[in-house]
């Protein structure tokens, strides 16, 4: 039998925001990150589209006795579904592989009233960093659409429930890729 395991290709990079220890760099073919909203939460966060030819970095890891009850709660916005094919990584036992996405409908761009969190980029940015270097920050950004999106400035009073503190060079690596990017913060105001 196949065991679970679930690709995470934003917060769930970060294994500071989780407790699955058996987890692995991986990458998914045929899919890109974008930055979406839904009616279920008040900011707008990534999902992941399917995108022919395109491909994103990211972490699997196993679902200790198929138990999905948590974090398909933590995930509740998105659908899941198995992409097992799609994901190239060095685990070497058999594992069945599925991702989290927003069905296709259910999301709009992000908007003023709806931004995206400086404080959950900043937790995406790092985890990259960890996993895959400062290349594999610059390959998150440039794999992701959606930049023009308000992202609301809440690193002084993080907002994101999971949000970590980050090192200055981690800070001035995100901030240089925020730029890159064309990416506008606002205050909230």
């Amino acid at each position: 039998m196949n065991e679970p395991f679930f690709f995470g290709y934003g917060s769930l990079v970060n294994r500071a925001t989780h407790v699955f220890d058996d987890a692995h760099p991986a990458r998914l073919s045929g899919w890109r990150r974008a930055w979406r909203h839904t009616a279920l939460r008040p900011v707008a966060y990534l999902t992941a589209v399917p995108y022919p030819g395109s491909e994103i970095d990211g972490l699997i890891a196993h679902v200790p006795a198929n138990d999905w009850k948590a974090l398909d709660f933590r995930e509740r916005a998105y659908d899941r579904s198995v992409v097992t094919g799609a994901v190239h990584h060095e685990v070497t036992r058999p594992v069945e592989v599925q991702v989290y996405s927003i069905a296709p409908g259910k999301h709009d761009l992000p908007d003023a009233t709806h931004p995206v969190l400086l404080s959950y980029i900043d937790v995406v940015v790092q985890g990259f960093l960890w996993e895959f270097g400062e290349a594999g920050v610059e390959r998150f950004f440039d794999s992701t659409d959606g930049w023009a999106a308000p992202i609301l400035n809440d690193r002084a009073e993080p907002v994101y429930l999971r949000a970590q503190r980050l090192e200055p060079h981690e800070t001035e690596l995100a901030n240089h890729h925020l730029t890159r990017v064309g990416a506008t913060l606002t205050d909230g105001a």
